[in-house]
């Protein structure tokens, strides 16, 4: 009888045990699991451990944005990389071009979507659903530059980052505004002081570390890693894109402040030049970016913007800068059938090369061509009557965008060095008696023309 009791005891502890075991396995799969986002892939040759992880996370965000019918876009520069990599397949394929987890399992902290601020209003309800999903989230808001102008800095917050933590892994949502110049801007990530700095490693967010402006993308919907997204339709032109994004303001502040000192001209003849000077960049912009030509801002038209947010009204021209390794001969030909007819042609590609097309009345717009050195860039000037040359000595620079008289334009991006090369120390105070061939802080004097080249150096119409 005791023997048979004992036995009876270890089986029930036995069955006890095992039924202890099924239920933290059933714990685990079906509320620690969703919760924290370990769990094993569901997508076709699913990964184990932390990969999956990601591929979890991203499908509960995609999910809960889905839910507020909120359209976001991937624009991680990773997961777009190797997505390029397969980019015919994965348009043939409704259902993905692998069997296993090869995008949103590679290796990251974080995924990056975008998001146009138009297309949503829920925020609420949308941190209520993350939180009950288990989603820790984060917004980063910050003053909405599209209000500033010269007669108001109006200091008006707007969301620009969202940061949804999940797990081990991070969502991060940029927030994209559409301006004026009709292209799409994103705002940088500044925390405020009480903000958790570890909430996620902020200074590896690709979309954080300053502004960036945007063409508007075509998007394509396509099925990768068994999830349904939308991705930019070219993928290797939107990373192409990326990299020079690069974004700055117009420093109303600052002209404010000029505009205190040197009252502004507001004459008529100022007000009809700069309508005129607007028009005529607007349609400089136009023709060169159909020719596929980047240019940017220079001379004075780009201390105008500098120094004033605005064109510089006794400049009488349009100044432009192109890197002469840029320079295609169609330029003048497409000019020309924009209704700008040559004014006059220096130099060649090889050496110094400007051009000058006649705008609007007196208005002319002028391209100075720029040739880069191991240690600086210059742009060269042809006096007609001599034959003298003349070169302007810039340090190195690279180009940002900017938004200028309703236009996304570039400026370089180390303006205050490319302008004080240009201007010297005292570039805001404003000159209005300017001699080219002598008054820049960079000129210097580059020999003659030899006069049998004069007939093609120096061409004037």
């Amino acid at each position: 009888m005791q023997k048979i009791n004992k036995n009876v005891v270890l089986a029930l502890l036995s069955l006890t045990s095992l039924v202890f075991l099924l239920f933290q396995l059933y714990y685990y799969k079906f509320y620690l699991s969703q919760k924290n986002g370990a769990v094993l892939s569901k997508v076709r040759g699913g990964q184990l451990g932390q990969d999956s992880t990601k591929w979890h996370v991203v499908r509960k965000f995609l999910g809960l944005i889905s839910s507020h019918n909120i359209p976001v876009y991937l624009i991680d520069p990773l997961i777009l990389g190797l997505v390029d990599k397969d980019i015919e397949q994965i348009r043939s394929s409704p259902d993905g071009p692998s069997p296993e987890c090869k995008y949103f399992c590679a290796p990251r902290d974080f995924t990056t979507f975008a998001v146009l601020d138009k297309t949503w209003k829920h925020e609420a309800g949308l941190f209520r659903t993350a939180e009950k999903m288990g989603f820790q989230w984060l917004k980063i808001i910050n003053k909405d530059p599209r209000l500033d102008g010269m007669d108001d800095l109006s200091g008006i917050e707007i969301p620009l980052h969202y940061i949804f933590k999940l797990a081990s892994h991070a969502i991060h949502l940029v927030i994209f505004y559409e301006r004026s110049g009709n292209y799409l801007w994103h705002g940088p990530l500044r925390l405020k002081k009480h903000m958790d700095r570890k909430f996620v490693p902020f200074r590896k967010l690709h979309f954080g570390r300053y502004p960036g402006a945007y063409k508007k993308p075509e998007l394509l919907l396509v099925s990768i890693d068994d999830l349904k997204v939308q991705i930019p339709k070219n993928p290797s032109s939107f990373l192409e894109e990326m990299s020079h994004s690069r974004f700055l303001e117009c420093r109303y502040r600052e002209a404010r402040a000029f505009f205190q000192l040197y009252p502004d001209d507001a004459s008529l003849d100022a007000v009809e030049f700069r309508k005129k000077a607007k028009s005529l960049l607007h349609l400089a912009a136009l023709t060169l970016n159909n020719l596929g030509v980047k240019f940017w801002l220079s001379s004075g038209t780009c201390l105008g913007w500098y120094r004033q947010c605005n064109v510089i009204p006794h400049s009488k021209d349009v100044d432009l800068g192109v890197f002469i390794k840029d320079y295609k001969a169609d330029i003048i030909p497409a000019f020309q059938k924009a209704g700008l007819p040559l004014k006059h042609k220096f130099g060649k590609v090889e050496d110094s090369l400007e051009l000058s097309f006649q705008g609007e009345d007196d208005v002319k717009l002028d391209i100075f061509f720029f040739y880069e050195e191991v240690d600086h860039i210059w742009n060269g000037g042809t006096q007609a009557k001599s034959g003298k040359k003349f070169k302007y000595i810039f340090p190195k620079f690279t180009l940002c965008w900017t938004e200028f008289v309703e236009l996304r334009v570039h400026v370089p991006c180390e303006t205050l060095q490319y302008v004080e090369a240009n201007y010297g120390p005292d570039w805001k105070v404003p000159v209005k008696t300017w001699d080219w061939k002598s008054s820049p802080s960079n000129v210097q004097y580059n020999g003659v023309w030899p006069v049998d080249e004069w007939d093609d150096v120096i061409q004037i119409y």
